[in-house]
């Protein structure tokens, strides 16, 4: 029964339990969600989403917040439509460049609130507005349809049966947990989130250890922004409108504390998990955009709100079994 007690206390629990739950929902609700064809679905739209949450969690670690990456991921995908087809420039070229925009993007971002001494909240607000404005300013607000046909393949590609796009989120999710756990830069960010003043006075680089998170975060937004290009082989700067509050949800579900400090990659990927099932879910019933919404809203509540109980959830259940 303490094995019990220990998952229960442990940083996955409430993330999978909650993903569990959305799914018996969801397959109650229809029988079409565990066709093959919708998993696949499923699989394609999770990734962008998991790979900005990727950014949005080290930014939350540092006890930050971003709220940016959607309008990043708009300018990212404007960009790169741009050079490609308008420009002509090589697509492999194109994405170098519009990746090293989302590091500038995410540089903006960690200058103003680290140096700059500007609240994060105000500052990814404001750059929200500006990397949009950007976005339309240099497209005139029309779409850029039909990109390059070298495109979708990145994006719609299958390797042994398997939709390319899960073994990204496979791959960026290793890579980010390995540099969490396994790095100083990781474990300082941890420390700054979890005690800003304790972390200044053992002498980490507490400045350095936020703008890494916000250049990490600026990093995944531009590939979010190019796997959304390939996905839909066109640019627009309405793309990405709610991917900043999908991210900063499936970093929430996964139980990231937003004062800082507390979070883990496997939890966010399961975070990300959820939101993407509960979206298929609604899209699966047609239930309308508004009421999406609130349904988002309420599963970020009732997934906080498990993760705040569980440990109480978990220490009940071991005293009801050892009383028994």
């Amino acid at each position: 029964m303490e094995r019990v007690s220990k998952f229960f206390r442990s940083t996955v629990a409430g993330p999978l339990v909650a993903l569990l739950v959305v799914v018996g929902l969801v397959t109650l609700a229809t029988d079409r969600f565990f066709m093959m064809a919708n998993l696949s679905n499923v699989s394609l739209q999770v990734a962008p989403v998991a790979i900005v949450a990727i950014g949005a969690t080290l930014v939350i670690l540092t006890g930050g917040i971003d709220l940016s990456p959607g309008s990043t991921v708009a300018l990212v995908c404007c960009t790169l439509a741009i050079l490609v087809k308008k420009m002509g420039l090589p697509l492999p070229v194109g994405i170098f460049l519009v990746l090293l925009l989302g590091v500038a993007c995410g540089a903006v971002n960690g200058f103003l609130s680290t140096y700059g001494r500007i609240p994060s909240f105000i500052v990814t607000l404001a750059t929200m507005s500006i990397f949009r404005g950007l976005a339309f300013l240099i497209t005139g607000g029309t779409p850029i349809f039909s990109v390059s046909d070298a495109l979708e393949p990145i994006f719609y590609g299958k390797f042994l049966g398997i939709p390319l796009p899960f073994y990204y989120v496979v791959v960026f999710y290793a890579l980010a947990s390995l540099f969490l756990r396994n790095t100083i830069q990781g474990r300082a960010i941890y420390a700054v989130g979890g005690n800003e003043s304790a972390a200044r006075l053992t002498g980490l680089a507490v400045n350095r250890s936020k703008m890494v998170a916000f250049l990490i975060a600026g990093l995944t937004a531009g590939i979010a922004g190019v796997l959304t290009t390939a996905w839909l082989n066109s640019g627009s700067p309405n793309y990405g409108a709610e991917l900043g509050l999908q991210s900063i949800a499936a970093a929430v579900i996964g139980g990231a504390s937003l004062v800082g400090g507390y979070g883990s990659m496997v939890a966010t990927l399961i975070g990300a998990l959820t939101v993407a099932v509960v979206q298929n879910g609604l899209n699966l019933l047609t239930v309308p955009a508004s009421w999406q919404e609130i349904t988002l809203g309420i599963v970020i509540i009732a997934a906080v709100g498990l993760d705040m109980w569980k440990g109480t959830f978990g220490r009940s259940l071991a005293r009801i079994f050892r009383q028994s």
